[in-house]
């Protein structure tokens, strides 16, 4: 079965950081496309990341390019989202979803598994 897990959201200030980790179960995260995704208030889901398995290219949205960084442990089979510099417009609840592809396609509509999110807000 198919698990996702998020944790490490939490309230930091701007130009802080948090680090946010996804375990995964059920699959190997080295073997699909694995992404972050974000929902901020009122907004539609975006992606944020995205790391490719047969290829390992990695993918960033422009707006968190420099301050973000995706990565995973294959032997701890996990994903991670380190974030930098945060934003109060980085506030949103962040999810790591599973591809069906190796690859990711840049649609939200290939992820066929994603955890159940972990909140992040960025304010003073």
């Amino acid at each position: 079965q198919v698990q996702l897990v998020e944790s490490g959201g939490g309230l930091v200030q701007p130009g802080g950081s948090l680090r946010l980790s996804c375990a995964a179960s059920g699959f190997t995260v080295n073997s699909y496309a694995m992404t972050w995704v974000r929902q901020a208030p009122g907004k539609e889901f975006e992606w944020i990341a995205a790391i490719n398995s047969i290829d390992d290219k990695i993918t960033y949205l422009d707006s968190v390019k420099g301050r973000f960084t995706i990565s995973r442990d294959n032997t701890k089979n996990t994903l991670y989202l380190q974030m930098n510099s945060l934003k109060p417009e980085d506030t949103a609840v962040y999810y790591c979803a599973k591809d069906v592809e190796e690859y990711f396609s840049g649609r939200l509509t290939t992820l066929n598994y994603w955890g159940r999110g972990t909140q992040v807000t960025v304010s003073s």
